[in-house]
């Protein structure tokens, strides 16, 4: 918890202001039982009106003293503990947004939604109770045994036994529910990860009529998470009834005592009166104390899970002087690059690869499934870090250009297309935020998406569903493409960006992107031929090595690899 306390300095008034209101609170309730004491030994005892009126009215006085307190605690706890929450959640998803793609698959993304929301509010809880719960609790216990050791020494004795037995219940308790409770948190995102898969691929699943089987592994992700949520609060449970049964107990024990020595002249009945009072508020202090704890110990591997997140060290990170003015052209040198991904220890999925890409060429990548391609050019935007070699944009390692600069001069449509909730134009300005209207038609226009954004009645007012769940794959691709080249940035990457669109669309595209965007360096990563026949250069990568390089005439001619492409898929489309 001490690595999250610096969240709560904003609100560092609050969190001093909640327990000094508390203590007000405290105070009267502890105050309140003497009076009252003093009104039956004095006043009633000798029929002194006055007296009996003038203690009632303090009594009152009192009382709205403790009520300010508490309303005034729960107030500013509250705030403090929200605050608090809000800024941890902004903290975390900032820290996610700096995450390389190594970071991101540590983490899986239910598990990132989980501690994003039920994460946080446990520890917002935590903050909330220490603020209330914590501050009232050990006050009203001290105080209250203060006052009791005040009314009677010889009772107290019996109190303390009492403390003594709860105090090792509770320990007991916490140490058997501390890993239950972190067990919970897993089983939390188990449940979150297929409700995810069952809620984003819900149109696969019905067109597969597999809606039984998803719901069946969902069933037993929750009833997972149910048993062992109900294990981890079977044992917390067990702490009411034996606290109950301490409290029941040492209140008959003190009213036979303490009513024999009313009976023998040694203790006033006010007193007694007063004392059992003070036994509850001690007990009952001790009891919130426990269920403090009990909650503390959930909170605690919920803060753990958000540690692990903030704490974990960003492994792509700007240079001590990044250099924000290097791309100029668009030139990008492969130096003997290699790389694997941590932890792997198969062979690299990219070995050797040395390859020149000249500013305004179109260079198209062919490779089977699995070849690296798409980790190849996942590696200019520094999305993943080389292992071995270097990659030069304009003669400047890119390890050695700002991070933000290097991403703002790129511009990548993803193999799969990722749209956001909020229409059409939102979409594509997110590729440039100060678009106006002309540039957002014609970056529509150039990606063949201005035709069918024209034939929805809200146009480019249309709003999407989440992911652009209302609209085709070609549709999806289509905008994602105009979103990037709206950028016009120096270089673009089309990461088989158009496998959903017919030859036909794929081709009018190209035609665009070469009469419009002439100075850009375009990269192509496609499974179909035709995509890149016409690119100036054409790279053959296989098991993560360029076997080939050249445009198509030179390929077709020297490029056995090349040729059996070609073959397979344009010789076949001829010969029928």
């Amino acid at each position: 918890m001490k690595k999250l306390l610096k969240y709560l300095k904003p609100y560092i008034i609050y969190t001093i202001l909640a327990p000094l209101l508390m203590i007000i609170e405290v105070s009267s309730e502890l105050i309140i039982p003497r009076i009252m004491s003093s009104i039956v030994d004095t006043g009633i005892a000798q029929s002194n009106n006055a007296f009996i009126i003038s203690r009632g009215i303090l009594m009152i006085i009192t009382a709205l003293c403790g009520v300010v307190g508490g309303v005034g605690c729960t107030v500013c706890a509250s705030k403090a503990s929200q605050g608090f929450g809000t800024d941890i959640r902004g903290a975390m998803l900032e820290k996610i947004q700096s995450f390389s793609f190594v970071n991101l698959d540590k983490f899986h993304t239910s598990s990132l939604v989980t501690r994003l929301t039920n994460d946080i509010t446990q520890a917002q809880l935590i903050v909330l109770m220490s603020l209330r719960m914590l501050v009232r609790s050990p006050f009203m216990f001290i105080g209250g045994l203060a006052m009791a050791f005040l009314i009677n020494v010889k009772l107290t004795f019996v109190l303390v036994a009492a403390v003594l037995i709860l105090g090792i219940t509770i320990v007991l308790v916490i140490k058997h529910t501390f890993p239950l409770f972190r067990l919970v948190q897993e089983k939390i995102d188990n449940v979150n990860s297929v409700m995810r898969d069952a809620l984003s691929g819900v149109r696969v699943i019905k067109a597969f009529v597999r809606a039984e089987e998803e719901k069946n592994k969902f069933d037993t992700r929750n009833r997972d998470l149910r048993d062992t949520t109900i294990s981890a609060f079977r044992i917390m449970t067990l702490i009411m009834p034996i606290m109950m049964f301490v409290l029941n107990n040492v209140i008959i024990i003190i009213l036979w005592r303490g009513g024999n020595m009313v009976y023998a002249g040694s203790m006033e009945t006010g007193d007694l009166m007063a004392y059992i009072t003070y036994i509850n508020q001690i007990l009952m202090s001790f009891m919130m104390v426990g269920m403090a704890l009990m909650q503390l110990t959930r909170g605690k591997a919920s803060i753990d899970r958000i540690n692990e997140v903030l704490d974990t060290e960003t492994d792509i990170k700007d240079c001590d002087a990044p250099d924000n003015n290097a791309i100029k052209y668009g030139n990008i040198t492969f130096d003997n690059v290699s790389f694997a991904y941590p932890g792997s220890t198969g062979d690299p999925v990219l070995e050797n690869i040395s390859l020149e890409i000249n500013s305004g060429e179109t260079v198209g990548i062919l490779g089977e499934t699995g070849a690296g391609k798409s980790t190849l050019v996942n590696l200019i935007p520094r999305l993943y870090d080389v292992t071995e070699g270097s990659i030069k944009i304009d003669g400047t390692d890119i390890r050695k250009i700002g991070l933000d600069y290097l991403r703002k001069s790129i511009g990548i449509v993803l193999q799969k297309p990722i749209l956001f909730s909020g229409t059409i134009r939102a979409n594509i300005q997110w590729g440039k935020k100060d678009a106006t209207d002309e540039e957002i038609i014609a970056a529509a226009k150039d990606a063949q998406a201005y035709e069918f954004i024209s034939e929805m009645p809200d146009r480019f007012d249309t709003e999407l569903g989440q992911m652009g769940v209302n609209i085709s794959g070609g549709q999806k691709q289509r905008v994602s493409i105009a979103r990037t080249i709206i950028k016009k940035p120096k270089i673009l990457i089309f990461d088989d960006s158009t496998s959903a669109l017919d030859t036909a669309t794929e081709a009018r595209i190209q035609k665009a992107l070469r009469e419009n965007y002439k100075g850009i360096t375009k990269i192509i990563i496609a499974q179909k031929i035709t995509s890149v026949m016409h690119a100036d250069k054409i790279v053959i990568i296989n098991s993560g090595k360029v076997t080939a390089v050249g445009d198509h005439e030179h390929l077709i001619e020297n490029s056995k690899e090349y040729q059996e492409i070609y073959n397979s898929q344009l010789k076949r489309e001829d010969d029928q």
